[in-house]
This record gives C-alpha cells, structure tokens and sequence, in this order.
C-alpha cells in the first residue's frame, strides 16, 4: 500500500489550472489513479491544516474540481494535536508542516510520499518515518 500526501504548493496547484505545477501535481495524481486501476492500493491524504493554509473550503463552489480528486482529510484531533505540538515545539515549523508530521508518522502505509515545495522541512517533521518528498 502506498500513501500521497499533500503538502501547501501541491494543494495551491491542484486548486488553480494556472497555477505553474498545476499539470505536475496532476501527473502525480494521474499516477495515482494509473496504481488503483491496476489493483493497487493507494491513499490521497491532506492535513486540514494544510488545506487552511492553501485556502480550499471543499464548501465552496469553486472547490469543485478539486473535490472530485478523491482526496482524503486527515483531522487534527486530540491526538494529532499532541504530537503536531510536540513537533512544532521541538522543530520550530508552522502548524500546518507539524500537522503533516503528525499525519505521515502513524501511516500504515509501505510507501509515503509528499509532494512538498520544501524536502528538508518534509524529512525533519517525518521523524523516524521514512518518506519520499518530491518536489513541486
């Protein structure tokens, strides 16, 4: 099984078609879908923090393209909250990047991967967690 995960640039391209790596984050997603149809599991997640930073309420009309991505939330409950805390704390990064540490750290997933404009932010916040940010 393998997990995507949206980072803020990848979630600001999805939302805009002019957006510079609207088609490379498309590409990515178009992988996805590639892996599913072939019987692979794969997993779409983004932080609702992030998704407050890139600015998409999936309320809003103009958020309708990207809703049909089939992308998932992952929420920041109370437990979320505690080790994106304790992250934010010892790292000294935004809510939204210890919200995205905090989500790619419990995956059961084999294979996780950010799509991320920052790496090294992506690799710290991961802890022990190996993932693959690329980059957008």
């Amino acid at each position: 099984m393998r997990a995507l995960v949206l980072d803020n640039e990848a979630v600001q391209a999805l939302r805009d078609e002019r957006h510079p790596k609207h088609r490379q984050v498309l590409a990515h997603l178009a992988g996805v879908v590639g892996r599913r149809r072939r019987g692979r599991e794969v997993a779409v997640v983004v932080p609702t923090s992030v998704r407050v930073e890139a600015g998409w309420d999936r309320t809003r009309p103009a958020a309708s393209a990207i809703n049909r991505l089939r992308i998932a939330d992952h929420t920041l409950d109370a437990g979320a909250a505690n080790v994106a805390a304790t992250i934010a704390d010892e790292l000294t990064v935004s809510v939204a990047d210890a919200h995205l540490g905090a989500a790619v750290r419990p995956l059961p997933h084999d294979e996780v991967v950010v799509l991320t404009s920052d790496p090294g932010d992506i690799t710290r916040v991961a802890g022990d967690r190996p993932v693959r940010p690329v980059r957008v």
